[in-house]
């Protein structure tokens, strides 16, 4: 479901040669313009940096700790015990030696490049129909009759609302629809759904939009949202997707109020052999502080902050959220580069509410709708539409890692309505 850019891994030669100019990092974009099919891309980061794990390399992230003078998971200055733990991070800092000698390596044998795999995009469909039913068989209801006359509109104004479509995109979709259906000159109650199939996805598509990695050196993710949204959870998964690609993350364990918050987090960066920095009942600023600096010094492509749920409606909690922020930006002066918002599908109008809380206080770029399937508000994504277009990267419909997937508009107004 995934496209990347691929890159050619690089090796050095048994001859010295001078050294080559750096290369711009990789732009990988996560999901596919409308009207393509998404595929999914395994690439490689060339080059050996400081992340990059290769026979030559072992132990990257020691070796590019003991490079820039920083500990595992210690950033110079603020005196805090913040420790990194995870796949290929066990070092301990006080046995690092300030500085380490460079050692040629020899030249590893020529490696082809992974060849791109294409998942197949039926199976997400079906499992997306399946999720969606509770939502849909409701509205589909409404089309079962013999003609169009105006209770049929009646009908799906009332399945629209109870879908938690909301008032402003309900009318708008109606009034949308009787356009729709009087040019297309419609008499079966079969076409005024496909017709509404063409004008939901017509509202939805500025929500579908591709999350870019690469352009930032590391990618910045703040990831917020209330308790019991599912956000630890879909890190994890965000993070499986990108280590598949070949793409070096750094988990920044910032959720220091919940009980286990670190402890589950470090069995996704476990799970997924990701690097993980995290302190115990620590400030949550000085979490993600460290694990910027750490993530540009080791060289990693993104690096993604997990933070504590809390209510938009208690501001003082809000204001925390603010600080993490602006001390995200202290440590990197373009970051974070997205600010992303896990809702809960369940939530139904509630879950616009929170959009349009998170934005005005942070100015989101982008959310992760979970739990659509077990609800029958999924029309709460036309409210959003309609009222705080703000890009849907990801839905989940489901718990394993394959039910979160990119956002379509068309695959979800079909799946929804077909």
């Amino acid at each position: 479901m995934f496209s990347f850019l691929k890159k050619k891994l690089g090796f050095g030669s048994a001859e010295p040669t001078p050294a080559p100019a750096p290369e711009a990092a990789p732009v990988r974009r996560y999901g596919a313009p409308a009207g393509l099919g998404l595929g999914f891309g395994r690439c490689a980061i060339a080059g050996p940096g400081p992340c990059a794990r290769s026979a030559a390399n072992p132990d990257p992230i020691a070796n590019a700790s003991a490079r820039s003078g920083l500990s595992p998971g210690l950033s110079p200055g603020l005196g805090t015990d913040t420790r990194c733990s995870g796949s290929g991070c066990s070092a301990d800092a006080a046995q690092l030696p300030p500085t380490v000698a460079p050692v040629p390596a020899p030249a590893p044998a020529p490696v082809t490049p992974p060849v791109v795999e294409v998942a197949p995009r039926k199976s997400w469909m079906d499992k997306l129909r399946q999720g969606l039913r509770k939502t849909g068989s409701s509205i589909s209801q409404v089309f079962t009759g013999t003609q169009i006359d105006d209770a049929l509109y009646e009908e799906l104004e009332a399945a629209l609302l109870m879908a938690d479509a909301g008032v402003k995109a309900t009318e708008f979709l109606l009034e949308d629809l009787k356009r729709r259906v009087k040019d297309a000159k419609a008499t079966e109650p079969a076409a005024v759904r496909q017709l509404l199939v063409d004008a939901l996805t017509e509202l939805l598509q500025p929500l579908q939009r591709q999350l870019v990695i690469g352009e930032h050196s590391p990618t910045v993710m703040m990831v917020v949202g209330v308790n019991g949204a599912g956000k630890t959870t879909s890190i994890g998964k965000l993070t499986r997707h990108l280590a598949d690609a070949e793409a070096n993350v750094l988990l920044a364990a910032a959720d220091t109020f919940r009980a286990a918050a670190r402890e589950q987090l470090a069995v996704w960066a476990d799970r997924n052999r990701v690097q993980i920095v995290s302190q115990e009942g620590g400030d949550p600023s000085a979490v993600t502080f460290d694990a910027v600096v750490a993530g540009k010094a080791r060289g990693c492509d993104v690096v993604i902050a997990d933070t504590a749920g809390r209510l938009p409606t208690q501001l003082h909690l809000m204001e925390e959220l603010k600080k993490i922020k602006r001390v995200i930006a202290k440590a990197q002066e373009t970051a974070p580069h997205e600010v992303l918002l896990v809702v809960d599908g369940n939530t139904g109008q509630n879950a616009l509410m929170q959009v349009k809380s998170f934005d005005d206080a942070l100015g989101l770029t982008g959310l992760i709708v979970t739990k659509l399937d077990g609800t029958a508000k999924g029309g709460v994504l036309a409210a959003i539409a309609r009222e705080r277009p703000i890009p849907v990267y990801f839905i989940g419909v489901g718990e394993k890692l394959e039910d979160l997937q990119t956002f379509d508009a068309r695959e979800f107004a079909q799946a929804l309505l077909e």
